[in-house]
């Protein structure tokens, strides 16, 4: 065959007669990418992401149909070629209806594999659920019991009836590991002979280092406290976090060879100097220890403490004495930890004081419900204005508040009410009303304006760069997942860094959504049968009001698989080997750029083994071809036109009423999820999964 010779992208170039751009592009190793071009097909040129520009023709051709002719200059990845494939693909993606990652995992600040792992528990398969989440969070015993479940509120299921109790599933697959004796290690890459000082070993320190080690990189984790665990163990009591769950978790990332020197504090027996010189990079995950103050006169009297303060004093002796009236003041979560904790330390009569009404407090409504139950008062619309000693006792001036218009939160302002001020007489006030961040132990680095350590938020990469940090101290005062998240992404960032790669931080594909629960077609919901949300088991509330032992007592193994079978599953099928979220993460395209109408959801699972989603198809065509082409069975066309037109059975049929039996294989040709197996699972990733690009 003879042989011409042209220009690829500036360089020369040879390809046989009768050959393709996109044949000769691919032999000359060059990325074009293709939904309609199939090798046992013939060129179809629907999809046009595969354009090319040739020098001399006024348009791009598309390379899958275009011949290489002698002397042919041709431009495969400039910018108007990319640019091109980008409309193309804003344009598919804009009528496209589905998800490509559950709302769930999306919503997720660590990306569990949440679908994933549901799934591994509601087919007994536990063991495989621990080994999902781990690979993406190494505290699942901990955070399924403190997380404030950010997927929860996005769960669909809640549009059939209740979310599912993700995050109690993820705990019961961590007890699980532990009742059957089993543990589950995380792999690790060979050692790049490297190390790295993780300050803090709170929950985003604890991540660090985790990933780090699995990247093969050593660690040594330094810690102020005497103990592991950082805001987890010392602000949150036992009862809602047992201290064996915090320690057995962290001697997992020690058997993955992690250092730990407790009673080091940065500053004062290390400097951040010191750490620069003897390590590679430095982790600084320093939390939000420093409690915010009242601005009340008398605050500094004795008797009277912070939330932080009182919850860690608790956590290293929960035998400590305290008065029998106890006053706390706030309204979140470390709020209703210390009145909870305050009444197992022995308190006759605790009162939760709050400024505003209690629909408005932040913590969590079935917290608050835990502590009435157990015999907490609350005192809403009221704050301090005065604390005075008063014999033995303290004496805390409130006045009563109304609410206004709203502020900068979206809630309404709480304001004063003159003259209606009542004073309560009390043995202990604890003020549980913030958190704020000390980065004065970390000279040198360049701060927010908030005080917080100014870091990249993508890779936690300082101004100082060898130094990277996340969590607390770089965000504020914030829940433990997002601390867990930041340092995973450092950890990725750290390992870039030290292998004198970009610090582009964990590279997240493109992830489609149907949009907001309201924007959910009533079809997603509708397909499925109500089935109440399983309750999590808990102590009587007047047996645990007196004891530190852990009110939620988990759920049983047939608790946990029939929750589990509640999940809806959603997210693709064919997630991972999607070619337009491929396509759509190579050129940043985006679904938004274009508005107008999107195509209905319409799902066919009328067929055994075969389901049809006609709302995912691009109208490539190639199931029609492979038909005509290969089955010799008119069971696919196009039918309509222009943007009206979609690929449907013959005569609009439903797919069980097409008989032939090769239908199935349909599902091997289709590029994107809208033809799948039945029996294909749900999409997950797989454990260890970016330990394995690493080593491709």
């Amino acid at each position: 065959m003879s042989k011409l010779t042209f220009t690829l992208n500036g360089k020369p170039a040879e390809a046989s007669a009768g050959e393709t751009i996109l044949d000769a592009a691919k032999a000359a190793g060059f990325f074009i990418p293709t939904f309609c071009h199939r090798e046992d097909l013939k060129p179809f040129a629907s999809c046009f992401v595969c354009a090319v520009e040739v020098e001399g023709r006024r348009s791009l051709v598309p390379s899958c149909s275009t011949e290489v002719a002698e002397g042919m200059v041709v431009n495969t990845e400039n910018e108007r070629v990319k640019g091109a494939r980008k409309t193309c693909l804003d344009l598919l993606l804009s009528d496209h209806v589905g998800d490509c990652l559950g709302p769930c995992m999306t919503s997720c600040p660590a990306g569990i594999d949440i679908p994933g792992f549901v799934s591994h528990i509601a087919k007994g398969e536990d063991q495989e659920s621990l080994k999902l989440i781990v690979d993406n969070m190494p505290l699942a015993g901990c955070l399924g019991r403190v997380c404030t479940r950010p997927c929860e509120e996005a769960c669909r299921r809640q549009l059939v009836e209740e979310p599912i109790a993700i995050c109690q599933l993820k705990r019961f697959a961590a007890d699980q590991a532990i009742a059957n004796g089993e543990e589950v290690e995380p792999a690790k890459l060979p050692g790049i002979g490297k190390k790295v000082a993780v300050v803090g070993a709170g929950p985003s320190g604890l991540a660090a280092a985790h990933f780090l080690l699995m990247f093969g990189i050593d660690c040594t984790v330094f810690d102020a406290h005497e103990a592991p665990g950082g805001m987890i163990r010392y602000g949150i009591p036992s009862y809602r976090l047992p201290r064996d769950i915090i320690d057995g978790e962290v001697a997992v990332i020690e058997k993955l060879g992690a250092e730990f020197k407790y009673n080091t504090r940065l500053g004062q027996d290390i400097t951040l100097e010191q750490l620069r010189e003897e390590y590679d990079a430095v982790f600084l995950g320093l939390g939000a220890q420093k409690a915010s103050g009242m601005r009340t006169p008398g605050e500094d009297l004795p008797g009277v403490e912070s939330g932080i303060e009182f919850l860690g004093k608790v956590s290293r002796d929960e035998t400590l004495p305290i008065g029998n009236n106890v006053i706390v003041v706030g309204g979140g979560n470390t709020a209703i930890d210390a009145a909870r904790t305050a009444l197992r330390m022995g308190a006759d009569e605790v009162t939760l004081v709050y400024r505003r009404a209690r629909e408005q407090m932040p913590a969590w409504a079935e917290e608050i419900d835990a502590a009435l139950d157990e015999g907490v008062k609350l005192q809403t619309l009221a704050a301090p204005v005065k604390i005075e000693q008063a014999g033995d006792q303290l004496e805390m001036t409130c006045i009563r508040m109304e609410l206004g218009e709203p502020d900068a939160s979206g809630r309404r302002r709480p304001m004063p009410v003159e003259g209606s001020e009542f004073t309560m007489t009390v043995d202990n006030i604890i003020a549980a009303i913030g958190q704020n961040v000390d980065a004065t132990m970390a000279p040198g680095l360049e701060l927010t304006s908030w005080g917080s350590i100014d870091a990249n938020e993508q890779t936690g990469q300082t101004s100082v760069e060898d130094v990277f940090s996340g969590g607390d101290c770089v965000t504020g005062a914030d829940i433990a997942v997002n601390a867990v998240a930041a340092g995973r992404r450092a950890a990725f960032a750290i390992n870039q860094f030290l292998q004198g790669e970009a610090v582009v931080g964990d590279p997240k594909g493109y992830n489609h959504s149907m949009g907001a629960l309201d924007e959910v077609p009533a079809d997603v919901p509708a397909a499925f049968e109500k089935n109440n949300r399983v309750p999590m088991p808990h102590l009587d509330a007047g047996q645990r009001a007196k004891t530190f032992e852990e009110v939620e007592t988990g759920f049983t193994e047939e608790l946990a698989r029939a929750e589990a079978a509640r999940c809806m599953e959603c997210g693709c099928r064919d997630a991972h080997e999607c070619s337009l979220r491929d396509f759509a993460t190579r050129y940043d395209a985006r679904a938004d750029r274009f508005g107008g109408d999107r195509r209905e959801y319409r799902r066919d699972d009328s067929h055994a083994v075969l389901v049809y989603e006609e709302h995912k198809c691009i109208q490539c065509g190639t199931c029609v071809r492979v038909c005509d082409e290969l089955l010799k069975s008119p069971c696919l066309g196009f039918a309509g036109r222009g943007f009206e037109a979609r690929i449907k059975p013959a005569l609009d049929r439903a797919m069980v009423l097409i008989g032939d039996e090769d239908l199935p294989s349909l599902a091997e040709y289709c590029p994107v999820g809208a033809l799948t197996l039945k029996t294909d699972p749900v999409a997950t990733l797989e454990p260890e999964a970016f330990l394995n690009t690493k080593e491709d």
